[in-house]
């Protein structure tokens, strides 16, 4: 090999680096970024490594550009991504692409991004007791390694100002002693600590970014798909020079090549959000771990509803356990009562109970805000014709087309086909006959039209809101009290704090209970427990209406009875039993193509080349996803349960790396699954 040899990992869908040799001047270590031929055009890459290939001269092409202005990426980081690749089966130049985000960063220009911190502008809130004590016990792992710690705090605890603590601590010490420096004229020699708050969806970054605002005194670095190519550029170059210091993203922030990253906090850990389902499968939470392992500092989970992987490990000793059982000050949790619909006669086209209707009629009525939630967006999930029970479905899906009034459509929300509604039904051509079957927020927002029309109401849903600054708006309006009622999706349940907000609704709380999924009864609770901690966060008394079917459901029976950790060691003891996450793993294959014969000819070999006789592996499968089609592709899906001390990415890896497929099929890893569709 020659000395000015190098491998070159580059960010596109390859699992292996390639050499090239820096040319004659062209000084290279392991982490510069450099741009190399590729292909016809030229590309971005990192310096991964002294180069192993043995071609003939010529061969080997050469590096073009050093770019010396880009620092290194580090070493701790380039293990990262190759732990992280190995891990989720995934190409180690997907890895790099979230660190490397090619189209932002080879732009010229900069937009400036303030980065700059006052230490007497960093103003935070009295701590209670039990708080102080939270934040002392924090306060204690900074600067001290490794270490996982799961902040687990009701609604309305005040888990966000001890954390804001911990953020204060570390940034107050190093200015305090830089400050220092400075005036005696001395070198500086802090380093200065980079501090990531992962949020699971930018809707929550909205009273967030205000309340660090105010305690901080300036606006951390912001990372998610909202902000502009321009922000997000300088946001990288701030972030990989270590200007940046505090920095709040969405999952794929995790993945940025921050300069001395010395603290993650990862709020509402148990959110489905920090699972990315498509390109490279990862849990944001799980590589965020594994990323404060890897670069030995601490880590903090927050949430009211943990996952129940986490809780688990806390109560095993794995994690250490923080707990803040009440509300801050003098709020108390809401009460929670069920309305059972069996009893209820509602006329037909109308979903709200008698009794929620006057709840929330009355709330409004003395000056307080109420919510009412359904996870359904659209008017209704499906239509369907009265005379010859025509039902509209995507012709790409496996899915019903959903009835939106707002802009008179049927939509997939899978694969955002649409089409305008018709005058008469496609297969009978039938007129008058097209009816819409259930509801959805829309049709909420029409039904509170006719009892209660004075009031101002607003609707929260992904489709709704065009843009962050929608979304962002809609908060603002709800936080100053010119909305009286916010109807929504789940984007309505998490993390918002609205200081008057007295009932909340729930129109079908049996919605995500049915079906097979191993963590349905987990999710469902989470996202109640969730909503119902809007209600009644400072004076006014909260109160909650659960609308259900099943009111002798474990988890109504948890909500109501307000014993949590009850619910989470029975859903325990019955993973447990069944030898399921976290007593074992799990690992998903999804067979897709256009063919459907070809995508089960797959599956089958796939299954038949499994070594099954192995007594700590499970085969479940080959059958057809829940989602059969999905955007023109049929899908099967195969399921590996696997006891935990077997090697499972490399088992998975080898074993379909081994199967030839036709190159119309595409074969996906998804290693601790989540979704099961």
């Amino acid at each position: 090999m020659k000395p000015n040899q190098f491998e070159i990992l580059l960010p596109t869908a390859v699992n292996q680096a390639f050499d090239y040799l820096a040319p004659e001047g062209m000084s290279l270590v392991a982490g510069d970024i450099v741009t190399v031929p590729f292909g016809r055009s030229e590309s971005l890459g990192v310096v991964w490594g002294k180069g192993t290939a043995n071609l003939p001269a010529g061969k080997i092409k050469n590096v073009i550009t050093h770019h010396k202005n880009f620092p290194p990426i580090s070493e701790n980081v380039r293990k990262f991504i190759d732990w992280a690749a190995w891990y989720n089966c995934a190409p180690k130049g997907s890895m790099l692409k979230m660190l490397l985000p090619i189209n932002e960063i080879e732009k010229t220009g900069r937009v400036h991004v303030n980065t700059k911190i006052d230490i007497n502008k960093i103003n935070l809130t009295p701590l209670s007791e039990v708080q102080q004590n939270a934040a002392d016990i924090l306060g204690a792992k900074l600067k001290a390694g490794f270490s996982v710690t799961l902040l687990d705090g009701v609604t309305g605890s005040g888990k966000t100002e001890v954390y804001f603590d911990s953020i204060a601590k570390v940034l107050s010490l190093e200015l305090r002693v830089q400050s220092k420096q400075e005036s005696q004229h001395s070198a500086l020699t802090t380093h200065n600590s980079q501090l990531l708050i992962l949020l699971p969806e930018i809707g929550l970054s909205v009273q967030w970014l205000e309340r660090f605002e105010s305690r901080f005194g300036c606006a951390p670095v912001v990372w998610h798909s909202g902000i502009t190519p321009a922000k997000k550029r300088a946001s990288w170059q701030a972030i990989s020079s270590g200007e940046a210091r505090v920095i709040v993203g969405a999952r794929s922030a995790l993945f940025l090549p921050y300069k001395n990253l010395s603290l993650i906090i990862v709020d509402e850990e148990h959110d489905g959000s920090y699972k990315q389902e498509d390109g490279v499968m990862y849990h944001a939470r799980d590589m965020a771990v594994a990323r404060a392992r890897f670069e030995k500092f601490p880590i903090v989970l927050v949430s009211a509803t943990p996952s129940l992987e986490s809780y688990h490990n806390s109560k095993e000793g794995k994690y250490t356990e923080i707990s803040l059982p009440l509300r801050h000050a003098e709020a108390v949790m809401p009460d929670i009562n069920v309305i059972d619909m069996r009893k209820e006669t509602l006329t037909a086209g109308h979903f709200i109970s008698a009794l929620l209707r006057e709840k929330l009629a009355t709330a409004i009525s003395h000056g307080h805000q109420a919510m009412l939630f359904l996870n359904r967006r659209g008017y209704a999930p499906l239509m369907l014709c009265r005379k010859c029970g025509h039902r509209f479905q995507c012709p790409d899906c496996a899915a019903w087309l959903v009835l939106h009034r707002s802009k008179p459509r049927l939509e997939c929300h899978h694969c955002n086909y649409r089409v305008p509604v018709p005058k008469a039904c496609p297969t009978c051509a039938a007129e008058d006959t097209l009816h819409p079957c259930g509801p959805g927020v829309e049709r909420l927002l029409e039904e509170v039209g006719e009892f209660m029309p004075q009031a101002r109401v607003a609707v929260m849903a992904s489709d709704s809101m065009g843009s962050y600054n929608d979304m962002s708006q809609t908060i603002t309006d709800m936080t100053e009290k010119n909305i009286d009622l916010l109807i929504g999706t789940q984007m309505i349940a998490k993390g918002h704090h609205f200081a008057d907000l007295a009932v909340v609704g729930v129109v079908d709380a049996d919605l995500g209970l049915a079906g097979g999924d191993l963590r349905a009864s987990e999710r469902t609770y989470q996202l109640l427990h969730q909503l119902s901690g809007r209600a009644g966060r400072e004076i006014v008394r909260g109160q909650v209406f659960l609308q259900s079917f099943l009111p002798e459901h474990p988890v109504i029976k948890a909500l109501v009875s307000g014993d949590r950790d009850a619910f989470l060691a029975a859903e325990i003891a019955a993973r447990k039993n069944a030898n399921m996450p976290p007593f074992s793993r799990l690992a998903a294959v999804i067979v897709e193509g256009e063919k459907e014969d070809a995508v089960i000819k797959t599956a089958n070999h796939l299954a038949s080349t499994l070594n099954t006789q192995h007594s700590k592996l499970t085969l479940y499968g080959p059958a057809p996803a829940p989602l059969a089609l999905l955007r023109g592709k049929f899908r099967y899906r195969l399921l590996v349960k696997a006891d935990r001390n077997i090697n499972l990415p490399d088992m998975m890896r080898n074993w379909v790396e081994g199967v030839k497929a036709p190159s119309s099929v595409r074969i996906k890893l998804d290693i601790d699954p989540q979704s099961f569709l």
